[in-house]
């Protein structure tokens, strides 16, 4: 099995996402990697690590999931690998509930969100983004 770290959808994954069923609800898993040290698109000089950046985003995300309806189920760090195999794991794991793919594409072009967004940006190396609903 083969994977790769991202910080934004590639173009099918945003067609696929607007497309078929963006009513009901889902809950996101984010699976995320962070850099070593922080690098603002702006270039400004920081000390921030990549995790203490993504944790001022996580922070500012609880407010803007609230706006549409959505909420943080979970987060924890990664401690261990109990089955299977990969070359590296990631360093923690985040689950968000929105009400819907229409609520979390709301969210994630809203003005506000995107200034917090730089955060996120700055802090991930990279992330694996998994799309689930309930049975």
């Amino acid at each position: 099995m083969q994977y790769k770290n991202a910080l934004i959808p590639n173009e099918q994954q945003i067609k696929e996402f607007t497309e078929g069923d963006t009513d009901t609800p889902i809950y996101m898993v984010n699976l995320l990697k962070f850099k070593e040290k922080a690098e603002y698109e702006d270039k400004r000089n920081t000390d921030l690590s990549g995790e203490e950046a993504y944790a001022i985003y996580g922070m500012e995300v609880i407010e803007h999931l609230k706006k549409v309806g959505g909420e943080t189920i979970f987060s924890g760090v990664i401690s261990r690998l109990m089955l299977g195999e990969v070359e590296e794991l990631w360093d923690w794991i985040a689950i968000a509930k929105y009400p819907s793919r229409k609520a979390m594409l709301k969210m994630i072009t809203d003005p506000s969100y995107l200034e917090s967004e730089k955060h996120r940006s700055a802090g991930l190396e990279g992330q694996l983004n998994i799309e689930t609903k309930e049975f």
